[in-house]
């Protein structure tokens, strides 16, 4: 009798070892994946911050494209809000979802209003002469945009969603080289036969890796695109571009060299040099030339 109830003490003793080192091992993973979620978490915040960044940064560019009060006024507010979001978002914890969701969903609108003002001052540019016009249908793009940016529900955004925004190619270190027939330097653009933009794709490892459709779309001082290269989509409208290059693309910073040939006059002023690739338009400066 006396081993009966050594033995069943031994069993017990033995299910309660095991009951606690099941759940030692369970407990153990769940900490894992917790904090793998953190990283995620970490990681999109990041990216809706330098989003942020890049906005108030352009809409500083903007502004030094033109010369109407009243645009300039507007583009004020819009980086001035951007600004206040950015702010915000950096106070948020990753972890807080709920303001995340509502961040997210402020990115997503200010992303469709500075894109409706990159058109707008495109179009101002090249047909001045329309500008009543112009601002209407810009108007009615950036309502449309906004309607839809409201219908989006509270769904949690998918893995995929995020590595898409983290994926976007980034174009860095814009230069735009304007050479005489010697292939010299020149800041004269009547005596300019060569034009060379070069860049760097920013290091992105998020980013699928392989062959890439660069275009870069020069706009003169006159609001003219350089060159006659053919089209390409951005925005659902067909843009002309001025250079095209594959470059192949492993994730890591990758040079990129471009030449279009003079086949024109050219007319001192500034210059508009955007650079688009994957259909988004991944970096845009100016140049002034005498």
């Amino acid at each position: 009798m006396k081993k009966f109830w050594i033995a069943l003490l031994t069993l017990i003793i033995a299910l309660l070892i095991g009951g606690v080192a099941y759940l030692y091992y369970h407990l153990d993973i769940e900490k894992k994946h917790n904090q793998e979620m953190q990283e995620l978490a970490e990681l999109d915040k990041k990216e809706m911050e330098n989003e942020y960044q890049q906005f108030a940064l352009q809409y500083s560019e903007l502004k030094t494209k033109i010369n109407n009060d009243s645009i300039i006024a507007q583009l004020s507010a819009e980086q001035e809000k951007t600004q206040r979001l950015l702010a915000e978002l950096k106070q948020v914890k990753a972890e807080d979802a709920r303001e995340i969701t509502r961040l997210k969903k402020e990115l997503a609108t200010a992303r469709a209003v500075i894109r409706s003002y990159v058109l707008e001052v495109d179009s101002l540019n090249r047909l001045n002469q329309n500008l009543v016009a112009e601002n209407s249908r810009m108007k009615s793009q950036y309502e449309e945009a906004t309607k839809q940016i409201q219908g989006l529900n509270n769904e949690k955004v998918s893995l995929s969603e995020k590595v898409a925004i983290a994926a976007q190619l980034d174009a860095i270190n814009i230069r735009m080289i304007a050479q005489n027939k010697r292939g010299k330097k020149t800041d004269n653009m009547k005596k300019c036969k060569t034009v060379q933009v070069d860049f760097a794709l920013a290091k992105n490892v998020t980013a699928s890796n392989g062959m890439k459709n660069v275009f870069v779309r020069i706009i003169t001082p006159t609001g003219a695109v350089l060159g006659n290269a053919g089209t390409f989509q951005y925005e659902n409208r067909s843009l002309q571009y001025t250079m095209k290059k594959s470059v192949e693309y492993g994730g890591q910073e990758t040079p990129v060299k471009m030449y279009w040939n003079v086949d024109q006059a050219m007319v001192d002023g500034t210059y508009q040099v955007s650079i688009f690739s994957g259909g988004n338009m991944i970096g845009s400066k100016s140049f002034s030339f005498k």
